[in-house]
C-alpha cells in the first residue's frame, strides 16, 4: 500500500504523542521534500514532529518529478500541500493523508483517496492496519483509531 502524507497529520499526531499510529496503520509513508522541510527544517520542536519525522526510518522523503504541476497548485495552496498532491499522483498512491480543505478538495477532483486526522485522546491503540478500504467503526469498540467516512473522504478519529 502506498501512502503519501502532508505535514499537518504528522504534526498533529506528534503533538498528541501518537506518531507511532502512522507506522502501525500504514507501515511505510512517503513525503515530498517540501513536507520534510516544513516538519523538520522549518519546524518547531515544541510539538515533537521535528524529532519524530527526522528519526522515523519508515518515512521516505521523495522528490517530485513534475515541478510545474506543483507551481500551478501554489495559486490554491502552500508548497507542502501542492507537492503532496503531485507526489501522490506520480506514485499512484492508495491513500493521501491530508487535513487541509483545499487540498482534500483537489485530491477528490483528481480521484485520489484521502484520509484526514481528527485528534482526540492520546490513550488509544491501532486495532489493525488500514487495508484497501477503511472499515466502519463498531460502536462496541471503545479504544481504537477509527477510520470514518466523511463527505469528502475518510478521517482517522482517535478516540477512547
Amino acid at each position: 500500500m502506498i501512502v503519501v502524507s502532508n505535514t499537518t497529520p504528522l504534526v498533529g499526531l506528534a503533538a498528541i504523542r501518537r506518531f507511532d499510529l502512522l507506522e502501525k496503520l500504514f507501515g511505510e509513508i512517503y513525503i515530498p521534500r517540501a513536507v520534510y522541510h516544513e516538519a523538520v527544517i522549518a519546524g518547531r520542536e515544541a510539538g515533537g514532529a521535528k524529532r519524530e519525522v527526522s528519526r522515523a526510518n519508515w518515512i521516505k522523503t521523495v522528490s517530485i518529478k513534475d515541478r510545474l504541476a506543483a507551481q500551478v497548485l501554489l495559486d490554491e495552496m502552500d508548497l507542502g500541500e501542492a507537492e503532496t498532491i503531485v507526489l501522490a499522483s506520480e506514485m499512484k498512491a492508495d491513500w493521501v493523508l491530508m487535513d487541509e480543505k483545499k487540498g482534500r478538495r483537489k485530491l477528490g477532483k483528481m480521484g485520489l483517496r484521502k484520509i484526514g486526522t481528527v485528534g482526540g485522546s492520546a490513550h488509544c491503540e491501532a486495532s489493525r492496519p488500514l487495508g484497501e478500504r477503511p472499515p466502519r467503526a463498531s460502536e462496541s469498540e471503545t479504544t481504537r483509531v477509527q477510520p470514518k467516512p466523511d463527505r469528502d473522504g475518510c478521517r482517522l478519529t482517535i478516540c477512547r
